[in-house]
């Protein structure tokens, strides 16, 4: 890391902050040069816009993929990270599946450290503030043809972010759709890449004119399971049971998710990964069966449900208050997270 560039920036931070609108000065980047073949040149960096060409093989071919996770003040001072490790793991597992060179993970841990402590002022200290954290690959290859690109550049960018939803922790509607699929098993579901996200656009589009505030997808051969929701796994809790959609290639396996499974377990809930039907929600909603909905996820840790619709079926539960597992779920994490809670899973890493 002695190409290290320190540039102090004059910009301040913004008191409104809108999830993932606002960058912070600083930047950090290397390069893989396919000639070398290894990673290049690493180095933070004054933000600044790229200048690739109109042929860079991410423009066509979609060679891109990222991750997200976030740095938490916490309440005596430290800056924590929250499972690190899993995401840089998850992007090279990503990088493998999308033929991308994987890069060096302790090297890209400990930079990302000496990035967020150049721009550690950015860092909101309201409470449900934090750090949002893009690490980011793709292929730069100026080349119109269908193959790997040979040379790559890796960024990390950060951005100060206040709560997912502005509006607090309210439960959300979810419209549930059998029109469009996110993923198919053997494909690329279980990566964290661009194109799985464009292909969640129409069908969000479409929930939002109809008043939900995302989609939850179904299998893409039977249509008839639940799998994830566009930006965070989902979780059903039963009676007898907290179960979720079992990883079959077609999800992303969740930081958040493998979290709460490990908490729910301790609490001593019967928690299952398996096949959870559409209809045996319904079902178990009109038998009584049904207690709440939730999703998981870094950009709003928990998301409680307050409707899901499904065709003319809809499954109503409070509108205003979140169900009580995901509160105390919420809570939970959040408290680890900012240091409320002692962290005795050593889920925290800390930026020192």
């Amino acid at each position: 890391m002695s190409d290290i560039i320190v540039e102090k920036s004059s910009v301040e931070l913004p008191e409104n902050l809108i999830f993932g609108k606002i960058l912070t000065p600083h930047v950090f980047e290397m390069d893989y040069s396919g000639k070398d073949g290894q990673w290049i040149n690493p180095a933070i960096k004054e933000l600044k816009n790229l200048e690739l060409s109109p042929a860079a093989m991410v423009f066509h071919y979609g060679q891109a993929i990222f991750e997200g996770l976030k740095a938490y003040k916490r309440v005596d001072g430290k800056i924590g990270l929250f499972r690190p490790e899993k995401n840089f793991e998850r992007l090279n597992r990503s990088a493998r599946r999308m033929c991308i060179p994987e890069f060096d993970e302790e090297m890209v841990l400990n930079a990302l450290k000496e990035l967020i402590k150049l721009d550690q002022d950015w860092i909101p200290t309201k409470p449900g503030y934090s750090l949002y954290i893009r690490p980011l690959v793709f292929g730069m290859d100026p080349l119109l043809g269908v193959k790997p690109s040979q040379d790559y550049k890796f960024i990390i960018m950060l951005s100060p972010v206040g709560p997912y939803y502005p509006e607090g922790f309210k439960p959300v509607p979810i419209l549930a759709t059998d029109k469009y699929v996110r993923a198919v098993r053997d494909g690329v579901g279980d990566c964290k890449t661009a194109g799985n996200y464009a292909a969640s656009l129409y069908a969000q589009v479409e929930a939002k004119k109809q008043g939900f505030t995302q989609v939850l997808f179904l299998d893409a051969i039977e249509k008839k399971y639940v799998e994830e929701v566009g930006t965070m796994n989902f979780f059903v809790h039963f009676k007898d049971e907290v179960a979720t959609a079992k990883l079959n290639g077609s999800i992303l396996p969740g930081i958040t998710r493998l979290s709460v499974l490990q908490i729910l377990k301790e609490w001593n809930y019967n928690v299952s990964e398996r096949n959870i039907s559409i209809d045996e929600i319904f079902e178990a909603h009109e038998n009584g069966n049904l207690v709440e909905l939730f999703g998981t996820g870094t950009a709003a840790v928990i998301s409680s449900i307050s409707k899901l619709k499904y065709r003319d079926n809809e499954i109503l539960f409070d509108q205003e208050e979140p169900g009580e597992l995901g509160m105390r779920l919420y809570k939970e994490l959040s408290d680890i997270q900012y240091g409320v809670k002692e962290d005795t899973r050593n889920w925290i890493t800390y930026v020192e």
